[in-house]
């Protein structure tokens, strides 16, 4: 099947439906007439792009945090005590590592032997093995929205299935969940395994229903550039836009320069709205942002000081929801009530700043202009690279390095780009690889490498990016090793 960016036809779709149906037994369960009728009952209050949409018009920011077990049970009362003592505006279910790779004979053995140990042996919620009837018990025990979140480069079987089961969102894209997460999957066939579940999210909406699709923006959540993020995040949303999907939320992973991230989330939200508006695409677009994604400070004290900054961040920016860390984030899957500190430490800050915005100032807007200008260079080239398809210019681009995403696993991204922190503590790039990037905003860039380099008295080097990967666990922004 040849990719191109090109809505799928009815008849298409519900061809390679009959294939992927048939990938676990679970798959006999989807109806898909029946799930219409289904969600279409559903009360507004469990619907996540209608509950996205009425947040971002009340100027609210709302609160999700990140959690998953392997039993229906045990994953119910980890989602209640979330929601009634965490006070989660909407819920996630962090699915599985083997349910990622469609290993679902390992998830069934899971599944077992977190029965026979009393306790999750699965890092996450198996929802293909449980099928649409365990997936709705969840959803009918709790009293707020559902999204499936994961990291699989190849969704179809877990998005038919999580979608019929009334799970409203669906996070992922085949950019975001698969250069970051897989080594070896092709970017071809994950752009086209993610077209199908775009299209299957076309088609709920064709039938009148709202189904919310967020691409995961922090990318490999280490030092990614924004213009880097910000141009993944907005091929993505142009690709499930193009298969029928209306609403949609582009994300960012905090950084750790207030004004970076706040210029950075309002440079994605303007340039989407270009991009949307220029190809006529109707799109009801939110923003999440993603509380620090790198390495945290073992100490809970200092750990909530990390979660607060982003909590701050994400008011600041005017961001449509937050997505929370806890204090147990550099030992591990943190607990329930570690989930629910860092909610309730997120919550206090975002009601302190419930009235307050950050003016655009002259920096801000600097910033803004110059992750747009960078974003232009990179979409620029990755059109031209495909002649105007987008998806086929992604491959492409990926392949000779024209989008590059730093510390990424797969064998299919070039990783020879590297960032670095500026005198400021912004990120920027140390090398750009084949970025095809201006000269002058080259130029800009290195000048502020080089104006940290001076102050700290050494050279532009690899040191730099060494020093910055550690620094926030160590207790600061800006990594500078001679200060042990």
């Amino acid at each position: 099947m040849n990719l191109k960016n090109e809505k799928w036809s009815e008849e298409r779709f519900f061809e390679m439906r009959k294939e992927v149906l048939c990938q676990w037994p679970t798959g006999e369960q989807v109806d898909l007439d029946e799930a219409v009728q289904y969600l279409k009952k559903l009360p507004e209050e469990k619907n996540f792009a209608k509950r996205l949409a009425k947040a971002k018009n009340d100027h609210k920011t709302l609160l999700q945090p990140r959690a998953g077990v392997a039993l229906v049970e045990d994953h119910i009362d980890l989602l209640r005590y979330l929601q009634n003592e965490g006070g989660a505006d909407l819920l996630p279910t962090t699915i599985d590592s083997y349910t990622r790779q469609n290993r679902y004979n390992e998830c069934e053995s899971g599944i077992i032997e977190s029965r026979k140990a009393g306790r999750s042996m699965l890092n996450g919620f198996p929802a293909v093995n449980h099928g649409v009837y365990g997936c709705r018990k969840v959803l009918e025990a709790v009293n707020i929205p559902l999204q499936a979140r994961h990291g699989t480069p190849d969704a179809r079987l877990l998005s038919e299935i999580t979608h019929a089961s009334g799970w409203t969102s669906n996070e992922g894209g085949g950019i975001s969940y698969n250069i970051p997460y897989a080594k070896s999957a092709t970017l071809e066939k994950s752009i086209l395994d993610w077209q199908y579940c775009d299209r299957l999210a076309g088609y709920y909406q064709e039938q009148g229903i709202d189904i919310n699709r967020e691409p995961f923006g922090p990318l490999t959540g280490t030092l990614v550039p924004p213009s880097i993020s910000n141009a993944v995040a907005i091929i993505e949303g142009l690709l499930a836009a193009e298969q029928g999907v209306k609403h949609i939320t582009l994300g960012y992973g905090q950084c750790g320069n207030l004004t970076q991230d706040v210029a950075a989330m309002s440079a994605l939200e303007e340039q989407a709205h270009e991009y949307f508006r220029f190809y006529g695409y109707d799109v009801q677009l939110t923003t999440v942002f993603h509380q620090w994604m790198g390495g945290f400070p073992e100490d809970e004290a200092k750990a909530f000081g990390v979660i607060s900054w982003g909590a701050a961040t994400a008011a600041l920016a005017g961001a449509t929801k937050v997505i929370v860390k806890s204090p147990h984030e550099a030992l591990g899957i943190p607990t329930r009530e570690a989930n629910t500190q860092g909610m309730k430490a997120t919550r206090q800050v975002l009601n302190l700043l419930n009235e307050q915005k950050l003016s655009m100032s002259k920096d801000v807007v600097a910033e803004v202009q110059l992750i747009k200008s960078e974003v232009k260079c990179l979409l620029d080239a990755v059109l031209d690279a495909g002649d105007g398809d987008l998806a086929v210019g992604t491959v492409k681009a990926f392949k000779n390095g024209i989008l590059d995403i730093p510390f990424a696993p797969s064998v299919h991204n070039a990783g020879k780009i590297l960032p670095a922190r500026d005198v400021n503590g912004a990120v920027r790039y140390l090398s750009y690889g084949n970025l095809p990037v201006s000269d002058n905003l080259k130029e800009y860039n290195d000048d502020l490498l080089q104006q940290r380099a001076s102050k700290e008295h050494r050279d532009v080097s690899f040191q730099l990016v060494v020093d910055d990967i550690f620094a926030v666990s160590l207790g600061r922004l800006v990594g500078n090793s001679a200060l042990g």
